[in-house]
């Protein structure tokens, strides 16, 4: 088993982190792995090691990458320079080729309406992430719906903010749960 996946079996909270001042928190907390949704060209590599060398897991969302392309060369220079455990993206094609590379994936869906909900489980029924990400987290109903009709792991994420909800997702099927809430991050 990847190291990945083992630290997501081992801790189901994801530390989710938008702000390069929040990373240090992040790196010191109990989670295992750690969403990057911020950093530039010139800070990610110094984020992301400083996290692995603690033994955290991090992925780095594609499109959230100041200074970074969003293309394959932007893939390759992650994949050979930053080398993270995965990447996050809301675009299929850079899912596609981040799979290609070795890469461990999860695609981000926002749900908004049923036709949404359709278009995304068909999306990771082709693709196949290893994981997706669905937005917000805080609807069991449609994690439910989600994690019947393929096999990807599932991840909520957005708008958890208590215990509870946390709770609720992974009793909904939800693998694991990204949040931005520090407090929940030794859950």
């Amino acid at each position: 088993m990847q190291p990945v996946y083992a630290a997501m079996e081992e801790n189901p909270v994801i530390a989710a982190v938008r702000s390069p001042d929040r990373w240090e928190a992040a790196i010191c907390s109990p989670a295992a792995v750690l969403f990057l949704l911020c950093g530039d060209i010139i800070t990610i590599k110094g984020m992301v090691s400083a996290a692995r060398a603690k033994g955290k897991q991090v992925f780095t969302h594609l499109e959230l990458l100041g200074g970074i392309g969003r293309d394959n060369c932007a893939i390759d220079f992650i994949a050979q320079e930053i080398r993270p455990s995965g990447v996050i993206s809301t675009r299929s094609a850079q899912i596609r080729y981040a799979k290609s590379k070795g890469l461990v994936t999860v695609q981000r869906f926002f749900l908004v309406d049923s036709m949404s909900l359709a278009t995304a489980v068909d999306a990771a029924q082709s693709l196949k992430p290893d994981f997706v990400e669905l937005m917000p987290g805080i609807m069991p109903g449609m994690i439910r719906r989600f994690s019947s009709a393929l096999s990807s792991g599932i991840i909520a994420g957005g708008m958890i903010e208590t215990k509870g909800q946390v709770i609720e997702a992974l009793s909904a099927g939800a693998r694991n749960v990204s949040t931005t809430n520090e407090n929940l991050w030794a859950l």
